[in-house]
């Protein structure tokens, strides 16, 4: 029996972020134009040559790509695939430590040598197909990376080190992009980045967020746009109405506040104290009545005081936001933050971490108990057992709330329908269509 050629297989492994998940998508697609057999987070890898594209953020996310390097390396010590190839922010931040310390791996590249390493696999880089992507989402639903890297000086992130300056896509740039995913069936469009509303300002003079969700809201076969990491200083305050305004805009709006106690905030260099942040939340819910808020904070950050601690655990529960996510501080080297003593204790952390999501869940179930008897409007993402599982326009994929649906109902992964809640758990709702 002949065996099969594996020089043309290519198989992608992305771990962290969904901006990571918008580069392996565009260098799928530069593979598949190269003549390549492309696979992305295969079950099981029948390969030749694997890329990981790794990220290099906190210590979880590190360890974990570091765990998946030593995997594969060991695949290919015993024959399985036959070239190893590394991408990506801990590729950038750690590239000579990883190659002293994984010599069974071929190449290790950086988060923008998209050239380099299509060239180390045997394919030509193709600049014709800028903003051609191979969609690795349910079909219906992507990420749009408006910007690259970040000016922000967070004492506590990484992100400028890996990623570099703030770089902003054109509007004409990004259009054509989701263009081509409107055609590809996406209807619903995450918008991405470091800094979401800093976009426009180093390639136009101005915060051109505002115009460029207009201009994506007129794509046809665009439904849906919703907005992820949006600075708290220097909020563009104009960015409300064109939220509030256009039906295509979700009311949503991912807002990473980190702390409300003002040495914390300090501290963590954010741009922003208590007082602004209270004054911006009221202004975003006055602005957009019934907006769905989602923000992060972080635990533990060093200095942090169980006086603090219990300022952000009450401000939690007097701010309410629809959607939370808490992160334990990370001690990062080469940061500002990493100057400071790491001193809240691990089991600290996690006990703090374990105590604002049991708040969260009690506020959670309240509002969404509140939704029963409403009719929403829901995206269906998919079929599990008994249930379509689906989401409203205040939740993004993977992260926030779901809305089961009985399997009974004749749906499709991608429709539209109206549903009417009939039942509310503290993170799912149970409905019926209309």
């Amino acid at each position: 029996m002949k065996t099969k050629d594996k020089t043309n297989q290519v198989s992608i492994v992305t771990l962290g972020c969904s901006k990571n998940t918008v580069d392996s998508e565009v260098l799928l697609r530069q593979l598949q134009a190269g003549g390549m057999e492309v696979a992305h987070n295969p079950e099981n890898i029948t390969a030749g040559k694997v890329i990981i594209n790794t990220c290099g953020f906190i210590n979880d996310a590190k360890e974990e790509s570091i765990e998946t390097i030593l995997n594969f390396a060991k695949a290919k010590q015993q024959g399985i695939i036959s070239e190893l190839f590394v991408m990506g922010c801990l590729s950038q931040r750690y590239r000579s430590e990883l190659v002293n310390e994984i010599p069974e791996v071929d190449g290790f590249f950086g988060v923008a040598e998209f050239p380099e390493i299509l060239r180390s696999v045997g394919v030509d880089y193709k600049k014709e197909l800028l903003g051609e992507r191979v969609i690795t989402t349910p079909s219906h639903y992507a990420f749009l990376k408006i910007s690259e890297g970040c000016d922000r000086k967070c004492s506590f992130c990484a992100i400028p080190l890996i990623r570099g300056k703030h770089q902003s896509k054109s509007v004409e740039e990004l259009v054509g992009e989701a263009t081509f995913l409107a055609n590809s069936g996406v209807r619903e469009l995450m918008i991405i980045a470091q800094d979401s509303t800093y976009y426009g300002l180093d390639f136009y003079g101005e915060r051109k967020l505002p115009e460029l969700l207009l201009k994506l809201a007129e794509i046809p076969g665009i439904e849906w746009i919703r907005l992820h990491y949006a600075f708290p200083a220097g909020f563009p305050e104009q960015l409300l109405s064109v939220i509030n305004s256009s039906p295509k805009i979700c009311k949503y709006l991912d807002i990473p506040v980190q702390h409300i106690s003002d040495p914390v905030l300090k501290a963590m260099r954010r741009g922003h104290n208590a007082i602004e942040t209270r004054m911006l939340i009221e202004e975003i819910r006055k602005a957009v009545p019934g907006i769905a808020l989602r923000t992060s904070v972080i635990v533990g950050f060093p200095g942090e005081t169980k006086e603090q601690f219990e300022e952000l655990k009450a401000f939690i529960s007097e701010v309410k936001f629809e959607r939370l996510g808490v992160f334990t501080y990370s001690h990062e080297e080469n940061t500002k933050a990493f100057d400071l003593k790491d001193d809240v204790p691990p089991a600290t952390k996690k006990r703090r971490a374990t105590e604002l999501m049991k708040l969260q869940e009690d506020i959670s179930l309240t509002i969404n108990q509140n939704r029963i008897g409403q009719v929403l409007r829901v995206i269906v993402d998919r079929k599990e057992a008994d249930f379509w599982i689906g989401r409203s326009e205040f939740d993004s994929p993977e992260v926030d709330n779901e809305i089961l649906i009985p399997a009974a109902f004749a749906l499709h992964p991608g429709d539209f329908v109206q549903v009417r809640i009939i039942a509310a758990e503290a993170y799912d709702l149970f409905a019926e269509p209309v």
